[in-house]
């Protein structure tokens, strides 16, 4: 809104405001706005999660050391959201279609999540809502998303059904689905990611560090794909992401803007969720955070490199896969309990040193994803 205000008619009375026509001002303005709404609004989201005795229900299988967490504020993610929305629609282009795919299937799955929340809290029930009609309404949300974004020219045919290879030539070496393929994937990319972030949701800022690190991961990678600036090499005018060998998107730089709105609703949060813990993110937060992520992977054609960003959430998921499947082929267990990180909780780590030493793995391999752009 402020965008359209600012570059709208009042730009043409007074000069600078042209400013916010650039991507790269509204980034920065999107990022503070969210992260000063949070400093502003947390406190008394919290307060009133705790005057209606939101607390969480802890697992009775878990960690005993998670016993003292019970009655800690959840649905904090709501905050996030809140956060990110505010932010998106004073900053962002709202004629930008790219913006709103994002953000719908981000607010579809938050309220998923809050519906799941909703039933643990008013029925103190760890379960929530059924898993199967979850998992189905997720994947109605994604394959949506995905049926939009294959029957709209959104994207280019050249680019619509391509799949990135990293540390490969998107053009010569991209690997190309068939129409009915790539959504099934696509929609896979979306509930997986959103799932695994929930799954890496059961420390004290666990979830939300390795989601900065992501929205700032793929806030270059939508600035360098979509950014119409060109660039003369051996007498051509090219685009900055066909120089680097990646998908060149029009208009899916604006998602930069919303990456950066959700880095700082995520840093915002982190003040409240940071160990120990005032609030919990719940379901609302951790879906929400994840579908945005797998959707900002599929919009950016960077499918495949959210296995190397997102490659926490991907360590915490297999985990879980692989206990399970080994219980039920094996009737032995690989971890001492999944997902990895109670693993080590029960291994005696403190949890501090979980957190830190989780996040620093995802900035390795956040670092690692940026660093595909060059190697190619």
């Amino acid at each position: 809104m402020l965008f359209h205000l600012f570059y709208g008619a009042l730009s043409e009375k007074i000069g600078f405001l042209r400013i916010f026509r650039y991507t790269s001002t509204r980034i920065i303005a999107a990022a503070i706005t969210a992260l000063i709404l949070s400093f502003i609004v947390g406190p008394w989201f919290i307060e009133k999660l705790k005057s209606r005795q939101i607390g969480e229900t802890i697992r009775e299988d878990g960690p005993q050391t998670h016993k003292k967490k019970a009655g800690t504020p959840t649905m904090g993610g709501s905050l996030i959201l809140f956060c990110l929305m505010v932010s998106t629609l004073l900053w962002c282009d709202l004629t930008n279609r790219f913006v709103w795919l994002a953000l719908s299937v981000t607010v579809a799955f938050g309220a998923i999540g809050f519906a799941d929340d909703y039933a643990k809290v008013a029925k103190k029930n760890k379960k929530g809502i059924s898993g199967k009609l979850r998992l189905f309404l997720e994947f109605a949300i994604a394959g949506g998303a995905m049926a939009y974004l294959f029957y709209s020219d959104l994207m280019g045919p050249d680019v619509r059904l391509r799949l990135q290879l990293p540390f490969t030539n998107f053009y010569e070496s991209g690997l190309e689905l068939p129409a009915w393929a790539y959504c099934t994937f696509g929609a896979f990319v979306v509930v997986g990611t959103a799932n695994a972030v929930n799954l890496t949701d059961g420390l004290d800022g666990l979830a939300i560090g390795p989601s900065i690190m992501n929205a700032g991961t793929f806030l270059i990678l939508a600035y360098i794909a979509g950014v119409p600036t060109t660039l003369a090499v051996k007498g051509q005018e090219i685009s900055i992401a066909q120089y680097l060998h990646v998908a060149h998107i029009g208009g899916v730089d604006e998602l930069a803007v919303f990456c950066a709105a959700l880095f700082g609703a995520g840093v915002g949060f982190l003040w409240y969720n940071t160990y120990p813990a005032q609030v919990f993110m719940g379901d609302v937060g951790a879906l929400s955070l994840g579908g945005s992520i797998g959707m900002l992977a599929v919009l950016t054609k960077n499918e495949l490199v959210l296995l190397i960003v997102g490659g926490l959430f991907v360590i915490e998921a297999l985990s879980v896969i692989i206990q399970v499947g080994s219980f039920k082929t094996r009737g032995k267990r690989v971890f001492r309990m999944a997902p990895i990180h109670h693993h080590y909780e029960l291994k005696g780590w403190e949890e501090p040193k979980i957190i830190v030493r989780f996040w620093l793995i995802s900035l390795v391999l956040a670092l690692i994803a940026i660093g595909t752009l060059k190697l190619r």
